[in-house]
């Protein structure tokens, strides 16, 4: 019993971090992610085109960061809303490198800051 509880609370831990690489519309990085050869690598593909083609715009609701290895990180509710912000605010640039700082459950990140990086 002790043990079933050790693990289930293992299973539930965050690690907080933080995180640099491209702000991307989620829904559109995972299709492309996905619509692969599946004998192909990063290699074989243009990944900063699907950065580049996948670039949040005004309409854009659920966020990732896609970090340097091309993984990606999905934003919580609080960091779509921050997200949704910074691109509003700075609608006229393509590619939105941020810094997100927050605590990681496996693939989304609860956003405890988002900033813009220059």
């Amino acid at each position: 019993m002790r043990l079933a509880i050790l693990l289930l609370l293992a299973s539930t831990l965050c690690f907080a971090g933080s995180w640099s690489g491209f702000l991307v519309d989620s829904n559109c990085y995972a299709s492309e992610q996905s619509n692969v050869n599946k004998d192909s690598s990063t290699v074989d593909r243009d990944m900063g085109m699907e950065v580049r083609y996948c670039s949040p715009n005004t309409d854009t609701k659920i966020f990732a960061v896609v970090l340097p290895d091309w993984d990606s990180l999905k934003l919580d509710s609080a960091g779509n809303a921050r997200a949704a912000e910074l691109v509003r605010r700075t609608s006229k640039q393509r590619l939105f490198a941020v810094t997100v700082t927050g605590d990681l459950n496996h693939d989304t990140v609860k956003v405890d800051s988002l900033s813009a990086n220059r």
